[in-house]
């Protein structure tokens, strides 16, 4: 686990961010479901299922393009992009850098 400003909590407060391998199946797939429902994602002309978008949200999180965060001061959790995370935080991943 580690700890990075939060983009959820306005007061900038620390919220931790939880690797999705460390849940069960059944509580990855608990805060994916409630991810989408409450933010109505959006996919444009096709429509998919309830049980297709949980299943991108959990390849997002697997490929590292999303993390799950926990935040203490609300007892929330929230699923971002990692990029809103690094714009947020000013941190880049390894991968990302342009350095050898």
């Amino acid at each position: 686990m580690s700890c990075i400003v939060s983009p959820v909590n306005e007061a900038n407060t620390v919220a931790i961010e939880i690797p999705f391998e460390e849940l069960s199946n059944a509580a990855l797939r608990g805060v994916a479901e409630a991810f989408v429902l409450r933010e109505g994602t959006e996919y444009g002309e096709h429509d998919y299922t309830l049980e297709q978008k949980v299943a991108h949200v959990i390849e997002q999180l697997r490929r590292g393009d999303a993390a799950i965060l926990f935040d203490p001061d609300t007892e929330t959790v929230a699923i971002v992009m990692r990029r809103e995370l690094l714009v947020k935080t000013g941190k880049r991943r390894s991968a990302d850098r342009d350095d050898p």
